[in-house]
């Protein structure tokens, strides 16, 4: 099983304009969707790029069958639930520490053009179901332990009770994702990013999912959402990075451009934290774009 616990960022905000940038729930919980383990796949694993229901113009209303057009990577961090909970019971908040394993890296595969004509009234659906590649290395809690970072508690406004940490703290673990083009000879990064910059801890992203009495068991994979920071540069998917498809994104001195991903490219993921004369890292996070299948 897999949730994705979203982390709207900074260009999806400014994406959405001011006016339209939070909905009222958004600062009030750790807004998600559940997901699938099925096509949750290790790095390495190729990604079939999806067909499916979009739209053939900004214009249209009438969707017609075909590939996406506007695949999509997201840099994400995933996190392993550890003992879980009893089904009807609850994980509350001073032994939701105790409940998480690890960490790891997540790149949660978008189809863009097949999410924005499906999402509306229900959320996302074939549009980020066709995969999700995870880094090989478990990185456990208490490795990451000298990487935490204090934060002031959150006070406008301050979360519900069951929300609220004694002691608020992220994970200070730079994030990078770069792709390479069939044509290309090596990687150009093109995200930097840091996972401090969520604003919903990974436990309190586990405490709201439990709070209904969901029960959640060992392995359980709970997602981050898009890490993005507030400089451009550290925008963590092709749909920041290119302003919605309005700007060219530069492959370093490649020659090449994106906007969306195209067949052929990979893209690969790094992460580490670091400290005095070492780092701790999670592996890469791999994953190379293959065509549809002709349907």
């Amino acid at each position: 099983r897999k949730q994705v616990v979203s982390t709207q960022s900074t260009g999806e905000l400014c994406l959405e304009g001011k006016t339209n940038a939070l909905q009222p729930n958004w600062l009030h919980l750790p807004v998600g969707y559940h997901g699938r383990a099925s096509s949750v796949v290790l790095s390495g694993t190729p990604i079939r790029r999806p067909a499916g229901q979009i739209l053939p113009s900004p214009t249209a209303t009438t969707p017609v069958f075909g590939a996406s057009r506007l695949l999509d990577y997201e840099l994400e961090m995933g996190f392993f639930v550890g003992p879980g909970n009893k089904f009807g019971e609850t994980i509350k908040m001073e032994d939701a520490a105790d409940q998480i394993f690890g960490m790891v890296l997540m790149n949660d595969w978008s189809s863009r053009d097949i999410q924005k004509w499906e999402y509306v009234p229900l959320g996302p659906f074939n549009g980020k179901n066709f995969g999700t590649t995870i880094s090989p290395w478990v990185v456990t809690m208490d490795a990451l332990a000298p990487f935490r970072l204090p934060l002031e508690p959150k006070t406008d406004p301050e979360p519900l009770p069951y929300l609220v940490e004694k002691d608020s703290y992220q994970f200070d673990i730079k994030l990078f994702a770069a792709i390479q083009g069939e044509n290309m000879t090596k990687p150009e990064v093109v995200s930097t990013s840091n996972f401090k910059y969520m604003y919903w801890s990974p436990r309190q992203q586990l405490v709201h999912h439990s709070v209904t009495g969901c029960n959640m068991r060992p392995g359980d994979l709970l997602g981050s959402g898009t890490i993005s920071g507030t400089e451009p540069h550290e925008f963590g998917c092709m749909l920041e990075l290119c302003w919605k498809g309005t700007k060219e994104v530069k492959l370093g001195d490649s020659g090449e451009i994106r906007k969306f991903l195209k067949d052929g490219d990979d893209v690969i993921m790094t992460g580490y934290a670091q400290g005095m004369g070492y780092r701790v890292g999670f592996g890469n996070c791999t994953g190379k774009v293959l065509p549809a299948n002709q349907i």
